[in-house]
């Protein structure tokens, strides 16, 4: 292979008299004299060239430097520097107010509109110018809610809790009451043949409820209803009074009627770790959770969620006598990674 030589075309302008001038035309001139080198001479003289570099003559520079501005030799105005610093200024304080502006929005719409709690207890009406107190529940550990039935004797040392008699014609027959420090008439079933609650709608089984401590409710303490001693209804200490209410013994149960799911820790998430927060709180009489707490923990930044979650619950509040009224109530938080 060998090299080709071309000479430089040249132009010849083609004009005639009395036309219209035209493009020129090219004419390459040398075409049929190529001259075509031998292929050993091309090769020795790229080895050559390899071998022995021709030395070029050094590089002459033949520019001049020229003299320019220096920009930072010039001094800034102070009207300058101020408008720039007005501006800047401006701008940064307009981005803080859109954020705070945005945060303050997503604070507004995390806060839930709650009621107060309203646990006023009923106070009947007593001969006595001093107010009633204390209240009290019990049960057998029943399945079945407690029966229907009259109220037991009121006295203000009782011996016996009421109960379900098994035995009909007992040697040593005692009395069984209730305590209630001064008398006071309530609400009562007297036709009806056995003790029990007066409130209750179960009337096909004789149970004493699913308190402990003997008595009839979902309290303890040998009393009626579902609070803690061995007087009526919710409460503590004996007597009849005040005090958060439960399901049962006439009261009915909240419904659920929200309820968003909890989210998961990171931490547990990274863990898989899964399982059951128990939360207690209060139902309040529109429906609403007040006081939620953790009853029974699960750890690894569950708990927190837990409480989170229930707090936005909305529930149909429990009924007792046809009123809408507080109560006290456990929930079970299942977290589970499906």
């Amino acid at each position: 292979m060998g090299n080709t030589v071309l000479t430089s075309p040249h132009l010849v302008p083609d004009t005639t008299r009395g036309k219209e001038p035209e493009l020129p035309a090219l004419h390459f001139a040398g075409l049929d004299s190529i001259v075509e080198e031998p292929i050993w001479k091309t090769l020795f003289a790229g080895v050559v060239d390899a071998l022995f570099p021709k030395k070029l003559p050094p590089l002459k520079l033949s520019s001049t430097p020229i003299a320019v501005r220096d920009p930072m030799a010039v001094k800034r105005s102070p009207a300058s520097s101020a408008v720039s610093f007005i501006t800047h200024a401006v701008i940064i304080g307009l981005i803080l107010l859109f954020t705070l502006a945005q945060w303050r929005e997503r604070a507004i719409q995390k806060k839930m509109a709650v009621t107060p709690v309203d646990v006023t207890p009923f106070i009947p009406a007593a001969p006595m110018k001093q107010t009633m107190g204390g209240g009290g529940g019990g049960g057998n550990h029943e399945i079945v809610e407690a029966s229907k039935g009259k109220l037991p004797k009121m006295e203000k040392a009782p011996i016996a809790p009421p109960q379900i008699l098994k035995l009909d014609h007992p040697k040593l027959a005692v009395t069984p009451a209730v305590m209630m420090p001064q008398p006071i008439k309530l609400p009562d079933n007297p036709n009806m043949p056995n003790i029990g609650i007066p409130q209750s709608p179960q009337i096909a089984l004789a149970s004493q409820g699913g308190g402990s401590g003997s008595g009839f409710g979902s309290g303890s303490g040998g009393g009626i209803g579902s609070g803690n001693g061995n007087g009526i209804g919710p409460g503590e200490g004996g007597g009849y009074g005040g005090g958060l209410m439960h399901p049962g013994g006439g009261v009915s149960n909240p419904v659920l009627v929200y309820a968003p799911d909890p989210e998961f820790s990171d931490e547990a998430r990274r863990a898989k770790y899964q399982g059951i927060c128990v939360v207690g709180l209060i139902v309040d009489s529109q429906g609403n959770p007040q006081r939620v707490r953790i009853v029974r923990p699960l750890g690894m930044g569950l708990d927190e969620k837990a409480l989170e979650a229930v707090r936005q619950y909305k529930f149909k509040p429990a009924i007792f006598n046809g009123k809408p009224v507080p109560v006290e109530i456990n929930i079970e938080v299942n977290f589970r990674i499906y």
